[in-house]
């Protein structure tokens, strides 16, 4: 199963597949033009459906399962189960594209899925049957949403997850602050973070990462507007990044959060020396194996501001020759009774439709250190209301906006400058132009 905490990293060569696909002749069938997709007749023939590196022994009797049970609903139809190794994984989807072998029904991010809107190789589901939205989670089928250059959905949202915060109570109890007190917005983590600062001298700190676009958009702050053009570089932005300025100044975040030799904030918490981080419900199981005298001080919060949502997705292709029979699969895959049977398997992930993830974090909750099932529960809640970084920020985005926005943390340029820099180096290098 792919991490989904690292969604982006393949929009690079999304993007150059992107070129190969619009650019082909020969191989693809034709697509055909758009319009509602009966599922509720009698449904017929064969349909290939791909999932990725998802065949072993935990999910393949899952998925046995799932088909038998969608093949006895419709007798006519079979179900073939293709599953792709991770490695390569995006080469092989634009490959298949390119030859005209794209399964019928299949498993992709939205990165991945660009080059095939592009190239028109995937299904619009909000034109084939609109009153799926109601269905699933919001964020979820926004995600599958904002192509630019394309209107509709290309994709059912089938598992989800998401980060929550962490805090060291006992060490922040020694500063009048109780669990009730812990901010929820990430203008008020940051005035905690320099307040604590102030009164430990130093030695307890709050602000564990450099500013990042995800926090931008925790804050509300818009990142690209509706032609996929980066705009982030606002006012409310320039005094967000000011924000970590004036705590790093107050000594409220750690120097190596700035520097090439940053672990990440969990190792930071882990190694004791912040007393804040942001992670998944599994970061317990890294507390009990790494620091367990930390584990019974810590608590999870929900993340200030508008929580991140990591997505992974069914998707139908366009150029299937049996797309009721497709779609209806899709749906059936992704219905709110398989989402909860298949995150429960896959414990600290949740479904990807509107309801089921208290049903969830109930089946999962009573196996899991209680740590961890109130992380989870904390993140299921948070759920309605996250929402997905766009797939065209890459990670060359990424590190360009952080050796900027270090250097106005640092005080060497003006926030205002920073975010300036780095939409103009985000758009001249936009990956779907």
């Amino acid at each position: 199963m792919k991490p989904i905490t690292s969604l982006g990293k393949a929009s690079a060569v999304a993007a150059a597949g992107a070129l190969l696909l619009t650019g082909c002749t020969g191989g693809v069938p034709e697509t055909t033009d758009g319009g509602p997709i009966d599922t509720s007749g009698d449904l017929s023939g064969t349909v290939k459906f791909q999932t990725w590196s998802l065949k072993n022994e935990k999910f393949t009797p899952y998925f046995e399962d799932v088909i038998a049970a969608f093949e006895k609903e419709h007798p006519d139809v079979t179900v073939e189960w293709i599953d792709q190794p991770g490695e390569g994984y995006q080469d092989k989807i634009l490959s298949q594209a390119s030859s005209g072998t794209l399964p019928d029904v299949l498993n992709l991010p939205p990165d991945v899925a660009f080059p095939l809107v592009q190239a028109d190789q995937l299904l619009d589901l909000s034109e084939a049957k609109p009153e799926l939205e109601e269905q699933y989670n919001a964020g979820g089928w926004e995600a599958y949403s904002q192509f630019t250059g394309s209107d509709g959905t290309y994709g059912l949202p089938w598992y989800l997850g998401s980060d929550v915060s962490w805090w060291n109570l006992d060490e922040l109890e020694s500063y009048g602050v109780s669990q009730d007190d812990l901010p929820t917005t990430v203008d008020g983590w940051l005035d905690l973070g320099e307040k604590v600062a102030a009164e430990s001298d130093g030695d307890t700190m709050l602000v564990s990462a450099m500013p990042t676009m995800d926090v931008l958009l925790a804050n509300g702050i818009e990142l690209m507007d509706e032609d996929g053009t980066f705009v982030f570089d606002t006012p409310e932005a320039a005094d967000l990044v000011q924000g970590y300025a004036d705590a790093y100044a107050a000594g409220a975040m750690p120097a190596e959060a700035l520097t090439g030799s940053y672990a990440g904030n969990a190792e930071m918490y882990l190694q004791g020396k912040v007393s804040y981080t942001t992670g998944g419900p599994g970061f317990a199981g890294d507390l009990e194996t790494k620091a367990p005298s930390l584990l019974e001080k810590t608590v999870a919060t929900p993340r200030p501001g508008t929580p991140p949502l990591f997505v992974q997705g069914l998707n139908v292709a366009n150029t299937s020759e049996n797309k009721p029979a497709a779609l209806a699969f899709a749906e059936f895959v992704t219905n709110q009774e398989n989402q909860v049977e298949f995150t429960t398997l896959a414990a600290g992930f949740a479904p990807g439709t509107a309801e089921g993830a208290d049903e969830v974090a109930e089946t999962v909750a009573k196996d899991m250190e209680p740590a961890q099932a109130e992380a989870l529960n904390v993140m299921f809640d948070a759920l309605d209301g996250a929402r997905a970084m766009p797939f065209q920020w890459t990670d060359a985005m990424t590190d360009y906006a952080t050796q900027q926005l270090a250097l106005a943390v640092r005080g060497d340029i003006s926030a205002a400058e920073a975010l300036e820099l780095t939409a103009e180096y985000s758009n001249e290098n936009r990956i779907d132009e």
